[in-house]
């Protein structure tokens, strides 16, 4: 029943307050079940190991571990709800969700520690240090399955707000097709308004209402049955006409979302700050500190050296594979730029055919790509056979963790390129050599072979401008599942 519960929102749902409302109930209810099995359960498989009684009282008081379970769970309960880790702002995108639950965990620990240590209430410490990883482990767990059915839902064109593009036509057609790009952000543009007159605006193959200039926000809301107004940067809307949109909107059911002109800009970078009656936006320019640096090495000295352990014998395998299957050496070596246009010299393992470089011009001259500043062959006659298996999985990568254990690259970060490549950077595409190429990155887990150039560098610079540790964790644990399921965008 829990697991239907977001299936139960129909499509007829002429705004996102049903699915939203299904989505929150099933998460609540969810996070009760783990929290209980995970407190309970380490209660018990911590005083059983210890061979005492699982309902002890907690020493020097009244109190027993069972009723200290019991306040523990309605504890953290109340920890999730109050941090808004349930609330729509920040389920089914972006890394707050996660965010918010492992802070609900450490608060609620340090609550408890310090109440233990006011009161001189000496509380078992292996009962919490057991729960309380296991229960944040089991509540990420859950949160991810939870936002997977989410974004197939959103996917298939249910829970998704429906919204009143307000903007010009360039404004209005680029988050138009962000938002048509991406359905799992939980938008779809139903109409449009902006200066001009006729009937539907076109964007990327489909068409929508086109309203021309809206003088009534709510009657337009009513009559397309939207529940979201975003306004673009260029509306041209007066300040007044702005305040008057979100007066006239329905408390708890429509909302009104202001899209800056400044693109590509995370969160930790951008602060609201009141002044005057002034919502002031302060920009932090992009600053890698040393700290930053020495936290990104040491997370590639370790993630690299450990994987080069453990998958030591797939790397044997896999040699032996390529060695047998096809002429020429194991590795591929070719010289690429890496941070601040050094060159260095890439590892792979091999999956063309020897002489795959004296072909790479031709073969771009005959696809009319030679001009552009990604040299990639549309059914490359020079992959091997089995160089086609080991590039849809990414396993001709593996060899690059030496790459990043020897300091030429990242775990993660924009992928390398070739000098040849490099030479048609323009200014914004040169930002990508302000941080080491990486094995993995943004773009990789967003689309791989089917994105454009463009889309892959305004990943990229998203990536380079918005650098944080929880985001490289979060595209490695997406890379690993791309391994495993590739889907079809991958060559």
């Amino acid at each position: 029943m829990v697991i239907n519960s977001l299936s139960s929102v129909s499509t007829s749902d002429t705004t996102a307050i049903g699915w939203k409302l299904a989505y929150q109930r099933a998460l609540w209810l969810s996070d009760s079940i783990v929290i209980i099995v995970s407190v309970f359960g380490s209660q018990y498989l911590w005083f059983t190991f210890l061979g005492e009684r699982v309902a002890q009282p907690v020493e020097d008081t009244p109190l027993t571990y069972t009723w200290l379970s019991v306040l523990l769970i309605l504890g953290w309960l109340v920890a999730l709800a109050v941090s808004g880790s349930r609330s729509g702002r920040v389920i089914g995108m972006g890394t707050g969700e996660y965010r918010l639950v492992v802070t609900s965990a450490i608060y609620l620990f340090a609550v408890l520690a310090i109440v233990s240590y006011l009161t001189t209430t000496p509380v078992s410490r292996g009962y919490l240090l057991l729960g309380f990883p296991l229960g944040t482990a089991a509540l990420l767990t859950t949160r991810f399955l939870w936002r997977q059915r989410l974004r197939a839902a959103r996917r298939a064109g249910r829970g998704l707000a429906r919204a009143l593009l307000i903007g010009d036509d360039e404004e209005n057609a680029r988050i138009t097709n962000e938002l048509d790009r991406m359905p799992e952000a939980g938008y779809r543009v139903v109409a449009v308004s902006g200066p001009g007159k006729r009937t539907e605006f076109t964007c990327g193959g489909a068409s929508v209402p086109f309203l021309g200039p809206v003088d009534d926000v709510s009657r337009v809301l009513a009559m397309t049955d939207a529940d979201t107004v975003i306004v673009a940067s260029d509306a041209a809307l007066p300040v007044q006409k702005v305040r008057e949109i979100s007066w006239r909107l329905e408390a708890g059911r429509q909302h009104l979302i202001m899209v800056p002109s400044l693109t590509d800009i995370g969160g930790p970078r951008m602060h609201t700050r009141p002044v005057a009656g002034l919502p002031l936006v302060h920009v932090e320019t992009p600053r890698y500190t040393g700290a930053q640096r020495i936290i990104k090495r040491t997370f590639d000295v370790v993630g690299s050296a450990t994987l080069l352990l453990v998958l030591a014998p797939t790397f044997l395998i896999l040699a032996c594979v390529v060695k047998a299957t096809s002429r020429g050496p194991v590795f591929y070596r070719q010289e690429r730029i890496g941070q601040d246009g050094r060159p260095f010299e890439l590892i792979k393992f091999r999956t063309m055919v020897p002489d795959a470089d004296a072909k790479l011009q031709g073969l771009l001259v005959k696809q009319g790509t030679d001009g552009t500043p990604l040299f990639k062959i549309e059914n490359d006659p020079r992959i091997t056979p089995i160089g086609r298996i080991l590039r849809k999985h990414s396993l001709d990568e593996f060899p690059q963790l030496l790459n990043v254990l020897f300091g030429d690259m990242s775990l993660v970060g924009p992928r390398p390129q070739r000098a040849g490549e490099v030479a048609f950077y323009d200014f914004a595409a040169e930002r990508r050599l302000i941080v080491k190429p990486g094995m993995s990155g943004l773009w990789q887990v967003s689309g791989r072979s089917a994105l454009s150039w463009e889309e892959s560098l305004r990943l990229d610079l998203y990536y380079v401008e918005n650098w944080t540790l929880m985001g490289d964790i979060g595209i490695l644990f997406r890379t690993f599942r791309a391994v495993f399921a590739p889907g079809d965008t991958a060559h």
